[in-house]
């Protein structure tokens, strides 16, 4: 237990495979009489389709199938939607859309599909798409968020009689925190923007659909990070039960929340392989991806904070444009939900009214990012404080440390109808400011402005909720004692084949080499819901518990029989049954064995197979938290920033394994960063054309952008749950863009700079520059 149980920074097994060469992703993956589709898209952000002319490239050399929104229409096949709607989670009712696999009057953002074709090779599909031939009537688009709430924008969708209204939710009491607003000594203000970015994994997304007519059944090989809940929206395209599909997920090479969900390309392979009777697969390029990939962030809130004279905030008010995009699609609602229920953080804040208005506009759907509303919730507040801080004239850190919620009133109940079970917010914080020699950093700066530099720190603090849903788990023995773990959540870059195997090796003594992991086929996996919002720790850590318990419950009675002991007098331990004060024991693989004896008394009594299933929700959820801290350089010249330093204490509970642990957190900060300095799916305003589409324009974060990132851990057992977990897969996205963000205001405080958007690109932080020198 020592070497490979629980809080052992056991390497991760899968990592043979992917450091050989040996992974096995979609795209590796090619079936005999394989076909290829390549979608045409939309050059306008908003059109009609007058006409489409495939007759050219029906002709092309090996072209076999050309599909338009017609052949949809006349299949009668279904569109995706958003799930949940408003309505349906106890908020008024949504604007409801449909996105249909293929356009058949209408297109809404550059990008959506007109037509496949399917062809004997990539390159002769690609080809004769380029003779689809289509006949747009051009039509005014909005592609900006603010332009969109405006009354007499041009529409996405024409019978929306609300403009480009599509949901709208609020938290709060509006009377309490008007009569709390009315008392305060100081009220400060911000227009905060939260930039929209593209998910970008390293593995686009790839489909392959293969449908057998001989048992009327689909297959699906999908980079998906749901498999079942993929399994479940075909279903739906395809009006058939869910037993005639198989989705079959693979390697994936990251997924931040775009796949959760399937796309009109993945029912497309289907539906072609139906119609060609042969294997379709499909592959996106890289600037198909920014073009079609659901977007995440983009949010503009306008924020109110107010407080007492000692800083003490009194109240919070925010109200927030959320962008859709042209479809109200898949799991939308989530960010914006999130962005709100977060905004008091760990801050004892009880009066507060936040409010937002989804809006659709003329460009690609926008759906869950890592972190999905918490970085949104986070930046949010984190900005106000350190905009209170400036305008009252005290010190940031003191503010927060005026506000944080104490561990006497804890479990705390928020305005937002969360409940805060545990966390040593103030410890953590003042843990993260003297790791990171807060008190040492007025020598630093003067070194940075001897050699030129302007230098700037900030500190900030997160929380967030780790994990949604409930799920299972299933433990099967098979006839040699070697046990398999059958997940039914979905591991793409988290390490779950190691970590649950360090936690069954913990609980059974099942040696950790002989452990299997299986995942991602819902051929082999009874059900699941996948992995997103760090939910795997908590229900698939939990219920493996409930299943490991299990196994040795069932166990008992076959390991009485077999050492002829009464079921009362055995202990299990360290893997083995034992006779309570006796040396009699035997290995639980041993007993595993004996139930699958081919003859004999004790398999016609107790049954054939050891297998278990457990099932953990998590209601009550667990709040992961921590702070950050960021000190870094301005460049005067050309406004380059460099990170020198960057922070972070994060309580997460009981630490499962410390060295992945931390690795979820550096990518989080990765991409937090990412987010601060220099991504940006940005779009026309004029014509709803996306201006990033490739990666000479796409600004993507690199190694040299990041500093060495020094991580610590404090285990907060969280009292939700059985082992303490508290998820860790958001937590680095959340807190890294508002303390980055921050920092720089810091720097740039001397020359009178007070805001700044993401991304803080050289390019605008040399624009603010001068225009506050010039003021």
């Amino acid at each position: 237990m020592a070497k490979f149980g629980i809080g052992q920074a056991v390497k991760r097994v899968e990592d043979q495979r992917f450091l050989t060469g040996k992974g096995r992703y979609v795209d590796d993956i090619n079936l005999p009489n394989q076909a290829h589709a390549v979608a045409v898209s939309s050059p306008y952000a908003n059109a009609r389709i007058k006409k489409i002319d495939t007759s050219r490239a029906k002709a092309a050399p090996g072209v076999l199938l050309v599909l338009t929104g017609a052949d949809v229409e006349a299949d009668k096949l279904g569109a995706l939607t958003a799930h949940p709607m408003p309505e349906e989670v106890g908020a008024p009712a949504g604007f409801r859309t449909w996105l249909p696999l293929i356009c058949s009057d209408r297109v809404r953002y550059v990008g959506d599909r007109v037509a496949f074709v399917i062809a004997e090779t990539q390159m002769q599909a690609r080809d004769a798409a380029d003779l689809v031939e289509v006949e747009y009537e051009e039509l005014p688009a909005v592609s900006d968020l603010e332009e969109a709430a405006k009354e007499g924008a041009p529409k996405v969708w024409e019978d929306n009689e609300k403009g480009n209204w599509a949901f709208g939710l609020m938290f709060g009491d509006q009377g309490a925190t008007d009569a709390a607003f009315a008392k305060a000594k100081h009220v400060v203000k911000a227009r905060i923007e939260h930039n929209r970015l593209a998910p970008n994994a390293m593995e686009p997304r790839v489909a392959i659909g293969d449908y057998s007519e001989a048992d009327d059944q689909y297959t699906l090989y999908t980079c998906s990070q749901n498999p079942h809940g993929v399994r479940m929206e075909l279903s739906h395209i395809f009006h058939c039960a869910e037993s005639q599909i198989r989705v079959v997920s693979p390697d994936v090479g990251g997924g931040f929340g775009l796949k959760g969900s399937p796309f009109p390309d993945d029912c497309v392979t289907l539906w072609a392989s139906k119609k060609l009777g042969r294997p379709v697969k499909w592959l996106a390029t890289r600037t198909e991806s920014l073009l079609t990939d659901r977007h995440g962030r983009e949010m503009v809130m306008y924020g109110e904070m107010a407080l007492d004279e000692n800083g003490k905030i009194l109240g919070l008010r925010m109200k927030a444009l959320y962008q859709v995009g042209a479809y109200f699609v898949g799991p939308g609602l989530v960010p914006a939900a999130f962005a709100l229920r977060f905004a008091p953080e760990a801050y004892d804040i009880q009066a507060l009214h936040v409010m937002v208005q989804g809006l659709l506009t003329n460009t690609s759907p926008v759906g869950p990012y890592r972190g999905a509303g918490r970085p949104e919730a986070a930046y949010f507040t984190e900005r106000m404080i350190e905009q209170a801080a400036r305008e009252i004239g005290i010190p940031s850190d003191e503010i927060r440390r005026r506000n944080l919620i104490p561990e006497s009133k804890l479990p705390y109940t928020t305005p937002t109808f969360w409940v805060y079970d545990s966390g040593e917010f103030h410890r953590v914080m003042e843990k993260c400011l003297s790791v990171s020699d807060w008190k040492g950093y007025e020598a630093r700066k003067k070194k940075s402005e001897s050699e030129g530099k302007l230098r700037g720190r900030a500190v900030t603090f997160y929380i967030e909720q780790g994990g949604i849903f409930n799920d299972r788990m299933d433990l099967r023995f098979d006839p040699s004692g070697s046990v398999s773990i059958i997940a039914g959540t979905h591991s793409h870059g988290q390490g779950h084949a190691t970590v649950f195997a360090q936690l069954v090796h913990e609980w059974l003594g099942v040696p950790f080499e002989t452990i299997r992991y299986i995942q991602g086929d819902t051929a082999s996996v009874p059900f699941g819901r996948g992995t997103y919002a760090a939910r795997s720790s908590l229900v698939g850590g939990n219920a493996l518990k409930v299943a490991a318990d299990a196994i040795v419950e069932k166990a008992k009675p076959m390991a009485a029989a077999l050492m002829e002991a009464a079921e009362g007098d055995l202990e299990f331990k360290d893997g083995s049954f034992r006779v309570v004060g006796t040396d009699k024991a035997i290995p639980l693989t041993e007993v595993a064995k004996a139930f699958y004896a081919p003859m004999g008394p004790l398999t016609e009594k107790m049954g054939v197979g050891l297998e278990a299933q457990g099932n953990w929700s998590t209601n009550p959820p667990n709040h992961p938290n921590g702070s950050h801290v960021c000190e870094l350089e301005i460049d005067p010249e050309t406004g380059v920033v460099t990170i020198d330093r960057y922070f972070v204490v994060d309580d997460l509970g009981v630490v499962l394994n410390p060295m992945i642990v931390r690795g979820q957190i550096h990518g989080g900060i990765a991409q937090g960063i990412g987010q601060a300095l220099v991504e940006h799916a940005v779009y026309d305003k004029d014509s709803g054309q996306m201006l990033a589409a490739t990666f000479m324009d796409y600004g993507m974060p690199r190694a040299d952008l990041f500093p060495e990132i020094e991580t610590h851990l404090e285990e907060v057992p969280s009292k939700t749950n059985p082992l303490g977990v508290k998820g860790i897969g958001e937590s680095g996205t959340i807190g890294a863009p508002p303390t980055v963000i921050n920092a720089i205001l810091d720097a740039l405080k001397p020359l009178g700079v007070k805001s700044i958007d993401m991304p803080a690109t050289p390019a605008r932080i040399w624009e603010a520059m001068n225009k506050a020198r010039a003021a």
